[in-house]
């Protein structure tokens, strides 16, 4: 601290200026949120149903060419559990955690937190890859969203 209680006092200022606008920023997407939870769910459409206004193919069919280039997240889950608070924070270096998946069971590969498929771990060029043993149909993976 500065012995000078002048420039205390302008430090002091300049701080609640930046929180008065830090709890106006917040209050704007409060009222955001509270607007979109408002908004009614959207039924999904089947594969072969057209959505309006979307391009069409010459066939009459959804053109899905659109939507291909369109990055997501896939993952591969080997297992989970649940542990309490208590003994996360005791975990360290060497902690060993027990999943609810058998040892040599396939694993979940998930696009997007929706499950796609079970494959097997794999290792090519000393990377690890995964080898799809079982693919979830178009229809069911539908299914699974709903």
């Amino acid at each position: 601290m500065s012995d000078d209680p002048e420039n205390e006092n302008v430090d002091q200022d300049s701080m609640a200026d930046e929180w008065a606008a830090a709890m106006e920023e917040q209050d704007a997407i409060d009222e955001a949120i509270d607007d979109t939870a408002s908004a009614q769910p959207v039924e999904l459409d089947e594969f072969d149903t057209a959505v309006a206004g979307a391009p069409m193919s010459p066939e009459g069919q959804p053109d899905l060419d659109v939507i291909l280039d369109i990055p997501v997240n896939i993952s591969m889950e080997v297992g989970c559990t649940s542990i309490t608070i208590r003994n996360l924070l005791q975990l360290n270096q060497g902690s060993v955690i027990e999943l609810d998946r058998l040892a040599g069971e396939p694993l979940d590969v998930l696009v997007n937190g929706t499950l796609i498929a079970h494959g097997e771990v794999v290792v090519v060029n000393e990377k690890f890859g995964i080898r799809m043993t079982d693919v979830i149909s178009p229809s069911e993976r539908i299914k699974r969203l709903r």
